[in-house]
């Protein structure tokens, strides 16, 4: 029962982020958002930087949860270019809005947010010093792209049409083929 009213705390607040108006997370709109009084909600969370780190940490491990599904193995046991094509199909198969962007680019603002993407993401993105700078390169185009389509579905700025999607992914494809494939 607790980790499920959590989880219903963690949605409403970013349902919070997805109000047209922009809305913040406060302790009191959270609590407002799930029917619970200020102090129901403040007994899982009780402060609100308790509460924003969660919410970071829920959407990262949202990432990760579909990352290793996509990948079907543990992150350390793929090589980098499995790694960063799961990313890729992730960024441009799956639905994300403005709450994901929102909680992400807020991570910008504060260390200790950057530190649960970067724990959560780390293991996909980071390449070894070892691969040669030309897989590297492409790889690291590869997620570029990815992370310029996410952002861009996820604000409505300038969105790709879905129409696009498949030929990104045919690009993305070509930047992702293995050294020794080619």
């Amino acid at each position: 029962m607790k980790s499920n009213t959590k989880r219903r705390i963690l949605d409403g607040a970013l349902e919070l982020l997805r109000a047209e108006e922009g809305a913040t997370i406060t302790l009191e709109a959270a609590a407002k958002q799930v029917g619970l009084s200020k102090p129901g909600l403040m007994y899982h969370f009780p402060t609100k930087e308790a509460l924003v780190l969660a919410v970071v940490d829920h959407v990262a491990g949202r990432w990760e949860a579909l990352l290793l599904d996509r990948l079907g193995q543990a992150p350390e046991a793929a090589s980098p270019h499995q790694r960063i094509r799961a990313y890729v199909e992730v960024a441009l198969s799956e639905q994300f809005d403005r709450a994901d962007f929102a909680v992400f680019s807020n991570a910008l603002y504060r260390q200790a947010l950057t530190e649960t993407w970067v724990g959560r993401l780390d293991p996909w993105l980071t390449l070894p010093d070892s691969l040669p700078g030309p897989a590297r390169a492409r790889l690291t185009a590869a997620r570029l792209l990815a992370d310029a389509y996410w952002a861009a579905a996820a604000t409505g700025v300038f969105p790709v049409p879905d129409r696009d999607r498949g030929e990104l992914l045919a690009v993305a494809e070509t930047l992702l083929k293995d050294e020794a494939s080619r």
